[in-house]
């Protein structure tokens, strides 16, 4: 967490932190009170006590503080250029530790993202480095650091893998080449090293930067194939020949400490990286096929910061509901949709909300993706007998207020949920239906009475992910009425939607992150009639949406009209739903 704050006391006719922050987000007097007094007692800045006693967010804080010194507030920085000349001159190690970065000039001086306002010894050393004047402006700690780590990525720009490829064309002894063990320090330091070790680290460094969340390399009869997932949707980035297949899947094993003589069998393995400060833990699952093994990297980034609920993409009112159904005391909340859809990044923030001192919150999950302080992860490991339904009996023993299962797989597992959410405990968990109406009969079709069904779950939250239309090409255009027709309008309604033609930022893809769509199904006394009558799925989706449910689809077409996605990403995404 970023060092920041200021004291309660005015500076130099500065307004008061506090009375801002209780203006700007409505922080009481009361919790003002309890913090300063905190601060009287243990020391340190009211902006870092406020976060520690999680009075307020650090966006929120950050805000205050810019407004306090009077300083721009730039929240996200994954757009705004960056003078690469500029940051040359300004060593990484420095940036990273003072949590700055020098964006470019403007009007004679140099603007500066900071992260603490009070950083001024960081800022002098800038402007003696750079010789010029330093305007400061305010950004979060994880922006900066994004955007920090992509700008001297960018700027490094190690040869390409095209590149590596044409190096390799002329060089021969391949096989000896990819087993070579030596591995730099950093991929950004590898352009010494030998051709297919510089080829694999290429793939991965481009991978880091394009943001991809998996590299696939794929053997097929005529050779290899490496593809990019970005944003959900796999690109094909290289193809290899085939004579260089088995040197670059030996590279991979070999870094992954698997047996590179064996190829019979599947693999599975995990290795880390750093590329420009970033770690990157990879694991790797090795596939024999008919034309050589197959490759997968899955790419987890050890920094990257969880969202919160507000961050995910609900519409203000299902935000207030998830809230108030979070906090409740006892009952099943349920996640659904395929794999890939965000149901453990939802889950994770849904835990985070409600995490505490006063609560006991215990998990149980396939693995374990990303550590959460203060809150117990238990990682499920069926080759000791620790299931699902084992790990859950073992928590049951140590008194949580809540408890978050990975995923409802069997019978048993869903029965001793279901036991736990009716004496006294919150139990989240996670199912793959298509919408949240499946949810309670996929429930009543592994074995559990529909009565237990009704009386347990809360609610269901079904959920996919759409990509986001890139800002940098984003472009408006008139939509024909077909494609209104699409989104269940009048035929002749005027309206502007929006597409991405595609750039450099977005590699061409016109679209840049993505966004989650929802589907909120609040249990009433007549949908748990339904289900207790044992009522088909489509009888219980009508009469919830008759009570005011959105589905999937008209909260994407909702997006769609908002600008932030294009109607072909919706319809790509809930294709699948079934009409009813």
């Amino acid at each position: 967490m970023t060092s920041i704050g200021t004291h309660q006391e005015s500076h130099y006719g500065r307004p008061l932190l506090g009375r801002i922050l209780g203006e700007r987000f409505n922080l009481s007097n009361a919790k003002l009170e309890e913090a300063l007094a905190h601060q009287q007692e243990k020391g340190g800045r009211l902006g870092e006590v406020l976060l520690h006693l999680r009075m307020l967010r650090e966006e929120e804080l950050l805000e205050g503080l810019a407004l306090q010194f009077g300083l721009p507030w730039m929240p996200q920085l994954e757009t705004v250029a960056v003078d690469h000349d500029l940051i040359k001159k300004v060593p990484i190690t420095f940036c990273r530790r003072y949590r700055v970065l020098p964006l470019r000039q403007e009007e004679g001086a140099i603007l500066v993202a900071s992260t603490d306002p009070l950083e001024t010894v960081a800022l002098d050393d800038l402007r003696l480095l750079l010789g010029k004047p330093i305007k400061a402006v305010l950004t979060t700690g994880a922006a900066l650091l994004a955007r920090l780590n992509r700008a001297y990525d960018e700027t490094a720009n190690p040869a390409g893998a095209e590149q590596v490829m044409e190096d390799i064309a002329a060089s021969e002894s391949l096989d000896q080449l990819a087993h070579e063990l030596d591995e730099p320090q950093d991929l950004l330091d590898a352009t010494d090293e030998a051709p297919i070790i510089r080829l694999v680290n290429s793939v991965l460094f481009q991978a880091v930067r394009q943001r991809a969340s998996d590299i696939h390399f794929e053997s097929f009869e005529r050779g290899l194939v490496i593809r990019y997932r970005i944003d959900g949707v796999l690109y094909p980035v290289l193809t290899p020949p085939k004579h260089l297949q088995a040197s670059i899947i030996a590279r991979i094993k070999i870094m992954a400490g698997l047996n590179i003589a064996e190829k019979r069998l599947p693999q599975d393995g995990r290795f880390a990286i750093r590329t420009a400060g970033k770690d990157i833990d990879l694991r790797v699952s090795v596939l024999p096929t008919s034309h050589g093994e197959r490759v997968v990297l899955r790419l987890l980034e050890k920094e990257t910061r969880l969202l919160n609920l507000s961050e995910m993409g609900f519409s203000g009112g299902r935000l207030a509901t998830i809230h108030r159904l979070i906090q409740l005391a006892h009952g099943m909340i349920l996640v659904t949709g395929p794999t890939g859809s965000g149901k453990t990044t939802t889950l994770y923030a849904a835990l985070s909300h409600i995490n505490s001192p006063d609560k006991n919150i215990i998990t149980i999950e396939d693995p374990v993706e990303y550590q959460l302080p203060g809150i117990g992860q238990m990682q499920v490991n069926p080759k000791i007998n620790l299931t699902f339904a084992a790990g859950l009996r073992s928590i049951l023993r140590q008194d949580p207020d809540v408890i978050m299962i990975g995923e409802i797989r069997d019978r048993e597992t869903a029965e001793i949920a279901i036991h736990a959410s009716l004496t006294g405990h919150l139990v989240f968990s996670t199912l793959h239906t298509n919408d949240a109406a499946s949810a309670a009969t996929r429930l009543i079709d592994m074995g559990i009475e529909p009565f237990l069904v009704a009386s347990s779950v809360v609610a269901v939250l079904a959920q996919r992910l759409i990509r986001k239309i890139c800002p940098e090409c984003k472009t408006p255009y008139k939509p024909s009425a077909e494609e209104v027709s699409r989104l269940d309008l009048p035929p002749h309604t005027d309206i502007t939607l929006y597409r991405g033609v595609g750039c450099q930022a977005c590699s061409q893809t016109g679209y840049r992150g993505r966004t989650g769509i929802f589907e909120l199904m609040v249990l009433d006394d007549e949908i748990r009639r339904l289900i207790g009558s044992k009522a088909d799925a489509s009888a219980i989706k009508q009469a919830a949406i008759a009570k005011g449910m959105m589905t999937l689809k008209q909260d994407g077409a909702e997006r769609v009209l908002q600008g932030h996605t294009s109607l072909e990403e919706v319809m790509r995404i809930t294709q699948q739903e079934v009409e009813i």
